[in-house]
C-alpha cells in the first residue's frame, strides 16, 4: 500500500473518529443551547424595523448577518442540525454493535478469577440444588444460561439490560428531532435561496405584483407565515418573513373570515378573541369546512395549522374634525379609512395622509415621561408657568377609549407621526383631548393635552388660540388689558401707554413662538440678574392678557362672554400650555377623531409543518432512553459450583448502596443459610 494511500486512510479514520466522538456532538449541542436560548430571549421573525429601533443601527448590523432574528431558520443554524444527525449517527453506528453483542452474551464464559476479583463476591462450602438456584433466579426475574464443563457448572444471569437501550434511544432520539427541525426548518427553500432561485420581495407591493421568484407553490413541504384577514375578507396566501423582505407562500386553500368575536376584561384589556372562519375551495368556492379558531386551539386542514395570533383593525370608515392651526377657527368635516392613504391640502401646501390602525381599546399608563415634558415645559421661563399652573399626570393604567394612528407627509417625503384620541381624557376634573406627535420612530409620542369646554368640546380653545396667533386684535386685547390694570386711577398716560405697549409686545412674542418665543425674547433683552424678576411680571401679563382675548374671541365668534371663576382660569392657563406647543405640532391641521365604524380584522398564522409528528416521536425516544439509563439496573450474577465449592457474583451498572442490598438479597435466595466466606466478614472484598 503506498504512502498516499496510508495517509489518505489515516485522514479518513481521523475524521470518523471526530465526527463520532462525543465531545464533538457535545459541542454541537452546546452551540444549539446556546442558539436556543437566543431564539428564546429575543422575539424573533419580527418586521426588521422593530429590531432597528430596538438596538439601534450598530448592533443591527452586527445581529443581521448573523441571522439572530430568526435563528431556527438560519443557514448556520440548520448546518449544525446537518453535522449533528451526521455525529450521533455515526456514534450510534460506532457503537451500537457492540452494545447489542454485549446485550444478548450471557458472558458465560466467565473464568473463576475473574469472579473472585469482582467486589461483590461470596464464596462457600457445598453445591446448592439445581432446582432451587434456577427458582430463585426466575423468581427474581433474571434470565440465565447454564454452562456445565469438566466438573464445573456456571450459572451466568441478567436482568434490566434494557437500561443499555437507554443509550441507543437517546442518541436515535437526538437524530430524530433534528431531521424533524431541518424538515421544519425549510431546508429546500434554504438551498434554493443559496442558488439564486429564490429571492424574497424587498418592495412594498400588492401580493398579485409580486413575482414568480418571491412566490412559493402549494408544493412547498414547511412553511410559517402570517396573514391579516378583515371581517368577510378572504385570503388563498401568507406572507413569510425572510430578513428585510418576504416570500408569498400560496395555500391549497382560501381562508375566509365570517365573522370576529372579542371579549374583554373591565380595564379594557383583551379577554377572548376567536374567529368564525371558512376554508373554501380555490377554484370553485365551496366551503370545505367551518369552524372557530381560538388561541391554542387551532384548526388543523389538509396537515396546514391554522392558529389564532392576532387581531386589530381591518380598515375602518372614520370622520374628523379638521382644524386648520393657521388661524382658522371653524372645524372642516374629514371622511377617511384607517389602513389607507390620501391627498390633504393644508396650509397652501400639498400633503400625503397615511391612516395606520383604528384602536379601540387603549391601556395606557398615563404618567408623564421626560419626553413628554418638551411641550408643557422646557426651559426657565416655561418652568415657571409649570410651577404656577402645574397639571399633574395621571400614573394609573386607564382605557383612553379609540384612537387614530397616522402620518402626514409632506412633497418632500419628511412625515410626522400623530396618535389622535377621539375621547376626552380626565385629569384633575378637567377633560382634554390628547393628540401625540414625535418625528422619528423610535421616539415616544409627546402628547399635547387639548383643553375642552363647558360643551365638552375645544371650540373655545380653537377660538382662542386663533384670536392669540391674530396679531390685529393684539392693540385691543392690549387696551382692554391696561384698562383693567389702572381701572383704579393714580396713574398717568405715559404709564398706561408704556404698559399697553409692553402688553402688546407679550403678546406678540407668543403669537410668535409660545413660551420658547418668549424666553429667547428675555434671554436676548434682559440683563441675568432680573431675568426672573421680568419673566414672572411678562406671565402674569399673559396670564391677565389670556382673560381679555378670551373675551374677545367670545365676541368674535357670537358666544356670550365667560365668566372667570377658578375652573374657567384653570381652563384659560391650560390652554395657554396648548396653545404653546402647537408651535411644536410639526402639522398646519389638528385632525380631531370624531366618529367611526369598526371593521374588525384577525391576525392568523398558518404553518405546516411535517417534521412536528417526527419531533414528537423524538422526544416520546428521548423519554424512554432517560428512563432507561437512570432508572432501569442492569445486574448480571455468576453462580458457579464446582469440587463441592460454590462461588456466587454480582455486578452491576451502578456501585452504590442499592447495589449492596440487592447483593445480599441474591446471596440469601440462591445459597443456603445465606452462604458463608472466606475472604471478608460481610462476603464482600
Amino acid at each position: 500500500m503506498t504512502e498516499k494511500r496510508l495517509r489518505h486512510l489515516s485522514f479518513g479514520r481521523a475524521l470518523f473518529d471526530l465526527l463520532s466522538s462525543m465531545r464533538f456532538a457535545i459541542g454541537l449541542l452546546s452551540v444549539l443551547a446556546i442558539a436556543s436560548v437566543i431564539g428564546t430571549v429575543l422575539k424573533q421573525n419580527e418586521p426588521y424595523v422593530n429590531y432597528r429601533i430596538e438596538f439601534g443601527d450598530f448592533w443591527f448590523s452586527f445581529f443581521e448577518p448573523l441571522g439572530l432574528f430568526d435563528v431556527y431558520h438560519a443557514a448556520w443554524f440548520l448546518l449544525i442540525l446537518v453535522f449533528l444527525v451526521l455525529s450521533v449517527s455515526l456514534c450510534i453506528w460506532r457503537h451500537l454493535p457492540g452494545m447489542l453483542r454485549d446485550i444478548r452474551s450471557f458472558r458465560e464464559h466467565a473464568s473463576h478469577n475473574s469472579l473472585r476479583l469482582m467486589s461483590h463476591h461470596v464464596e462457600m462450602d457445598g453445591e446448592p440444588a439445581r432446582d432451587a438456584v434456577e427458582a430463585g433466579l426466575t423468581r427474581a426475574g433474571f434470565r440465565f444460561r447454564v454452562r456445565e464443563a469438566d466438573g464445573v457448572r456456571l450459572y451466568a444471569a441478567k436482568k434490566g439490560i434494557g437500561q443499555r437501550l437507554g443509550y441507543f434511544f437517546a442518541h436515535a432520539a437526538i437524530v430524530v428531532i433534528c431531521i424533524g427541525g431541518l424538515l421544519d426548518g425549510n431546508l429546500p427553500l434554504k438551498l434554493r435561496e443559496l442558488t439564486g432561485s429564490k429571492t424574497p420581495e424587498l418592495r412594498d407591493v400588492p401580493q398579485s405584483q409580486v413575482p414568480p421568484q418571491s412566490r412559493l407553490g402549494t408544493d412547498n413541504p414547511a412553511f410559517r407565515g402570517n396573514v391579516t384577514i378583515p371581517e368577510g375578507g378572504t385570503a388563498d396566501v401568507i406572507f413569510l418573513n425572510a430578513g428585510q423582505g418576504y416570500f408569498v407562500q400560496d395555500l391549497p386553500f382560501a381562508l375566509r373570515l365570517k365573522q370576529f368575536h372579542v371579549e374583554h376584561y373591565s380595564t379594557g384589556q383583551p379577554k377572548r378573541f376567536a374567529s368564525e372562519v371558512d376554508v373554501l375551495d380555490r377554484n370553485s368556492g365551496a366551503v370545505l369546512k367551518s369552524a372557530t379558531v381560538e388561541v391554542n386551539k387551532p384548526l388543523v386542514y389538509d396537515g396546514i395549522a391554522i392558529y389564532q395570533s392576532s387581531f386589530g383593525d381591518g380598515g375602518s370608515p372614520l370622520t374628523f374634525a379638521r382644524w386648520d392651526l393657521g388661524g382658522a377657527a371653524q372645524p372642516q368635516p374629514l371622511q377617511a379609512r384607517s389602513q389607507a392613504s390620501q391627498a390633504l391640502t393644508a396650509g397652501g401646501n400639498e400633503y400625503t395622509l397615511e391612516l395606520g390602525d383604528l384602536r379601540v381599546f387603549n391601556i395606557e399608563n398615563m404618567g408623564r415621561t421626560e419626553a413628554e415634558t418638551s411641550t408643557v415645559a422646557v426651559n426657565r421661563f416655561e418652568q415657571a408657568l409649570a410651577d404656577a399652573q402645574s397639571v399633574k399626570a395621571d400614573h394609573n393604567l386607564r382605557n383612553l377609549g379609540p384612537s387614530v394612528q397616522f402620518k402626514l407627509r409632506d412633497a418632500a417625503g419628511q412625515a410626522v407621526e400623530y396618535l389622535n384620541y377621539l375621547a376626552p381624557f380626565s385629569a384633575d376634573n378637567a377633560l382634554y383631548l390628547l393628540s401625540g406627535m414625535r418625528r422619528e420612530v423610535s421616539a415616544p409620542f409627546a402628547y399635547v393635552r387639548i383643553p375642552l369646554d363647558d360643551a365638552v368640546t375645544p371650540v373655545t380653545f380653537m377660538h382662542l388660540r386663533a384670536t392669540l396667533l391674530d396679531a390685529s386684535l393684539y392693540p385691543e386685547i392690549a387696551r382692554r388689558t391696561t384698562q383693567k390694570a389702572f381701572q383704579s386711577g393714580g396713574f398717568s398716560a405715559t404709564k398706561r401707554e408704556q404698559f399697553q405697549e409692553v402688553t402688546e409686545s407679550v403678546l406678540t412674542q407668543f403669537g410668535n413662538g409660545g413660551f420658547p418665543a418668549l424666553d429667547r425674547f428675555l434671554q436676548a433683552k434682559v440683563p441675568e440678574a432680573q431675568r426672573a424678576t421680568v419673566a414672572q411680571t411678562y406671565l402674569k401679563i399673559l396670564q391677565g392678557a389670556a382673560i381679555d382675548a378670551l373675551e374677545v374671541a367670545q365676541e368674535r365668534a357670537g358666544q356670550p362672554a365667560i365668566t372667570m371663576d377658578a375652573e374657567h382660569y384653570r381652563f384659560l392657563m391650560d390652554s395657554l400650555v396648548a396653545a404653546s406647543a402647537m408651535f411644536e405640532y410639526g402639522a398646519p391641521v389638528y385632525l380631531q377623531p370624531t366618529g367611526f365604524e369598526e371593521v374588525q380584522a384577525s391576525g392568523f398564522q398558518l404553518a405546516r409543518a411535517p417534521g412536528q409528528t417526527i419531533v414528537y416521536l423524538g422526544c416520546l425516544l428521548l423519554v424512554i432512553g432517560i428512563y432507561c439509563m437512570f432508572y432501569l439496573r442492569e445486574e448480571r450474577i455468576w453462580l458457579r459450583s464446582a469440587n463441592g465449592r460454590t462461588l456466587l457474583a454480582m455486578a452491576a451498572n451502578r456501585h452504590d448502596s442499592e447495589l449492596d442490598q440487592a447483593f445480599d438479597r441474591y446471596r440469601t435466595l440462591l445459597l443456603p443459610h445465606g452462604g458463608t466466606t472466606e475472604d471478608s466478614p460481610d462476603a464482600r472484598t
